[in-house]
């Protein structure tokens, strides 16, 4: 499959891009400045397309059969970029895909979202916006999984993770590591028990393919 990463140049996005060089897939990644292209490539990317979040970028759905939206604004942006970035962002790309065909749709959220209110008032924004992205997800016809990690890590990956469809009671002093959470979202994408899930996922003690078939 051509699989468009959106938030490529993200850290998380540049390990998808790096998981599906390393898979049957290609990785189509969606960069926002012509100077990000070059490295893309280096890590793997079969094409590389420019697109803005907060404008119009259904160009870079064509002659793709897949998604992962892999965006987020980041932590030195303000609320107006989570609203336009990770809420709106996300909802342009379902929109598009739906136009074009695409059926298949892997969303990278984030644990808190259940209960935004819960996360401290720095983190609510945040949270609300993946929030409301994920609801307008499931109301899609896409063929969709929304993954969402706990605290992300740059350790390497350890291809071990635990799941949880019903949220962990717990993550104190656990975290997942960035690698490894790229690693899931590539691999749910040819997880059929996948579509139409959202799921929590922290680093664990089974491997990363059989959790995922345990859903």
């Amino acid at each position: 499959m051509n699989v468009l990463v959106i938030g490529a140049n993200g850290q998380v996005g540049r390990r998808v891009v790096q998981e599906l060089a390393a898979s049957s897939h290609d990785a189509v990644a969606m960069v926002r400045k012509e100077e990000q292209v070059d490295h893309l490539k280096e890590l793997g990317a079969a094409k590389v397309v420019l697109g803005d979040l907060e404008k119009d970028f259904s160009e870079a759905f064509e002659d793709v059969d897949a998604v992962i939206f892999a965006a987020g604004s980041g932590g030195s942006t303000g609320p107006d970029k989570t609203l336009t970035i990770d809420l709106w962002g996300s909802v342009k790309a379902a929109r598009y895909a739906e136009d074009k065909g695409v059926k298949r749709f892997v969303q990278l959220s984030s644990m808190g979202t259940p209960d935004p209110d819960e996360g401290g008032e720095k983190m609510k924004p945040y949270l609300v916006a993946k929030r409301v992205a994920d609801d307008i997800l499931q109301t899609t016809k896409l063929d969709y999984t929304i993954i969402r990690p706990g605290a992300l890590s740059n350790e390497d990956k350890s291809g071990k993770i635990e799941v949880s469809s019903e949220g962990f009671t717990s993550m104190e002093g656990r975290s997942i590591p960035r690698a490894d959470v790229a690693a899931v979202l590539v691999k749910a994408l040819d997880q059929p028990n996948t579509h139409h899930k959202i799921f929590e996922v922290l680093q664990g003690d089974t491997p990363l393919e059989e959790e995922l078939n345990n859903l």
